[in-house]
């Protein structure tokens, strides 16, 4: 009964800005996924306000 069944390999899984990939199963069974981010804002150099 305390047997388990093999997790079956879930494909990476693919966005605009996100993928999610699985990670390998740990010594308790449990199987965690990976989530890497794309930055999709861009940063613009600061320059300070004119005086007047």
């Amino acid at each position: 009964m305390s047997e388990q069944k093999p997790r079956p390999q879930v494909p990476d899984g693919h966005s605009r800005f996100v993928v999610t990939r699985q990670k390998q199963p740990n010594d308790k069974g449990f199987v965690g996924y990976d989530v890497i981010w794309e930055s999709f804002q861009k940063e613009a150099k600061y320059q300070t306000p004119k005086r007047p």
